[in-house]
C-alpha cells in the first residue's frame, strides 16, 4: 500500500517545487509586442559587437588595399593589414563586452582582490 501513496507524495512536492519556483522567477510582461525590453538590448548589444568586429577588419583590408597600392607590394601589405584588422576587432570586441579594461584604465572590476586594500 506503501506504492499506492507515492504518487500522490510525488504530486504533492511537484506542486510544492512550482509554487516555490514561481515565487523565484521575475514576473513575465507579455502584453502582446512580443519582444521584451530585454531582448531588444540584447539585438543591440550583439549588432554594436559585430559591427566593431567588421570595422576593425574592413580598415585593416582597406589600409593593406592602398599601402599595396602605392607601394607594389601586393598582395603582402593586404594580408599583413588584414590579420593586424582581425587582431584589432578582436580587441575592440573585447573591450565593447566589459572583458577587458582600456588602456591605463586599471584593472577590470572582476578582477580586484576584495582582500587587498
Amino acid at each position: 500500500m506503501a506504492d499506492k501513496d507515492q504518487p500522490d507524495d510525488l504530486e504533492l512536492r511537484r506542486a510544492d517545487l512550482e509554487r516555490a519556483l514561481a515565487k523565484k522567477r521575475p514576473a513575465k510582461h507579455d502584453g502582446g509586442e512580443g519582444k521584451t525590453k530585454g531582448d531588444m538590448a540584447g539585438v543591440g548589444q550583439a549588432l554594436r559587437l559585430s559591427s566593431e568586429f567588421v570595422a576593425g577588419v574592413a580598415v585593416g583590408a582597406a589600409l593593406g588595399w592602398v599601402i599595396d597600392h602605392f607601394a607594389g607590394t601586393s598582395p603582402w601589405g593586404l594580408i599583413i593589414f588584414l590579420l593586424l584588422g582581425f587582431g584589432a576587432g578582436v580587441l575592440n570586441v573585447l573591450r565593447a563586452s566589459g572583458q577587458i579594461a582600456e588602456f591605463g584604465a586599471g584593472t577590470p572590476k572582476g578582477d580586484r582582490d576584495p582582500g587587498k586594500k
